[in-house]
């Protein structure tokens, strides 16, 4: 590249409201009283031409580096990174080389989030930026505002220190995925209120479950901002509180479009979200840190929504079956306790019967027995019952005192009696002899 001739073709911003010194301005008259003053500590007005007009030194690097700004635009470098140094500043300081030379660089801490990761010593990058001086030490360098390596080092460097980040933190664990709700009442969609992936969502929610309400998110899903505003966006669905079900996501596009949805910051807080959460990024070959920490991670968009709720129409014919199958259910339930209750009334009937007639067996036994030792089975054997006028059995001959009126019980009746003399007595233990008429 050849640089411009002249510093007023090409000048940086900076110069626009400050000139740098002219070194080869002519030098003003110089009045009789200012023969053979020194130069100025600054040496502002000097012209480097003689002694007396030298140029202080910051003057000259000052003038170096707004000649090598003017001179050069922005520009991209190839080169080999070598000497790569994270400062505690936050500054990177590495080196471009080829074969034949090599350039200081530097990356300032305020443009690293617009590159990817730190690179490594001996990858080969593409680096853009401004050519400079740094004043202090005269030393030109190459100020890198972006930075793109072979293939996608960079990019694959970043995304896989963020994973091992997330991983370390058990982020990814299949143990940790959250079941996704079967039948939602209310859907949180963050993505790009523009795009083709809301529609797609819609559509699909629509035709398959529309009893579910969907709440659009509005976030940018690429480009400057697009990380910050996913965050704002889930942790509005946070303190709102009231999915069911949270879908993040967006159509295909450039690794860099989807870049966003791979910054850890939006996976960490996606994680951290309170309902189950279905992450749809590109297409079913792109693979983003968010599609690794969400409960589930679907290919498309369209698949989210599949994912995310059911068919209302499978749904009643389910129902449908299921009602069918429990009518069917309790009818033979029904019909095999009438057959068991007939079976147990018959079983209970005939062992209620031979209970009855043990029973009626057992008693006739005893009726038997005790009809033995009644009394009026003895007097059925020709025995009778002496009772006085007062009722009470008379037992002993002594009772018997002459004219004792008494009464007679016979087995078919009672015959009054009166005793006519003084009763005999028998030997104590003489038998009782039957009585005679």
């Amino acid at each position: 590249m050849t640089p411009a001739r002249g510093r007023a073709a090409s000048r940086h911003p900076r110069d626009a409201a400050t000139d740098a010194p002219d070194l080869f301005a002519p030098a003003p008259p110089t009045g009789a009283g200012t023969a053979g003053a020194a130069p100025s500590a600054a040496g502002v007005n000097a012209t480097g031409e003689s002694a007396q007009e030298a140029v202080a030194v910051s003057t000259l690097t000052e003038a170096a580096r707004d000649v090598l700004e003017g001179a050069f635009a922005p520009l991209w470098v190839r080169g080999e990174v070598s000497d790569f140094k994270a400062h505690r500043n936050g500054h990177w300081y590495f080196c471009l080389r080829d074969a034949a030379a090599q350039v200081r660089c530097v990356v300032w801490s305020r443009n690293r989030q617009r590159i990817p990761a730190p690179p490594d010593d001996g990858m080969q990058v593409s680096a853009r930026g401004q050519l400079s001086v740094y004043t202090a030490r005269g030393d030109m360098q190459f100020v890198v505002t972006a930075m793109e390596a072979a293939g996608d080092g960079l990019w694959r460097k970043a995304l896989e220190l963020s994973l091992k980040r997330l991983q370390a933190d058990g982020l990814t664990a299949p143990e940790r995925k959250r079941p996704i709700p079967s039948f939602p009442s209310r859907i949180a969609v963050i993505t790009s209120p523009d795009g083709a992936a809301l529609r797609d969502i819609i559509a699909v929610v629509r035709r398959r479950w529309p009893l579910a309400e969907l709440v659009v998110v509005p976030a940018k899903v690429q480009g400057e901002g697009a990380p910050d505003e996913l965050i704002a966006a889930l942790g509005r669905v946070n303190r709102w509180g009231r999915a069911d079900t949270v879908i993040v996501g967006r159509g295909g596009g450039a690794r860099e479009d989807l870049w966003a949805f791979n910054d850890e910051r939006v996976a960490r807080t996606l994680a951290a979200c309170t309902a189950p959460t279905i992450s749809a990024v590109g297409h079913e070959v792109d693979t983003t840190l968010c599609d690794l920490v969400a409960d589930l991670r679907a290919p498309t968009p369209s698949a989210a929504a599949e994912a995310a709720v059911p068919v209302l129409a499978d749904e009643r014919d389910r129902l449908a079956g299921l009602a069918r199958n429990l009518r069917q259910g309790l009818t033979a339930r029904a019909v095999d306790m009438r057959a068991r209750l007939e079976l147990s009334h018959r079983d209970l009937r005939r062992r209620g019967e031979q209970l009855l007639e043990s029973r009626r067996a057992r008693l006739e036994a005893v009726a038997g027995r005790l009809h033995a030792l009644s009394p009026l089975a003895t007097l059925a054997r020709g025995f009778a019952v002496a009772r006085g006028a007062n009722g009470e059995p008379l037992t002993s001959a002594r009772q018997f005192s002459p004219g004792l009126t008494f009464a007679l019980m016979l087995r078919d009746g009672r015959v009054p009696a009166k005793a006519t003399g003084s009763p005999e007595l028998s030997a104590p233990d003489a038998p009782v002899s039957e009585p005679t008429e």
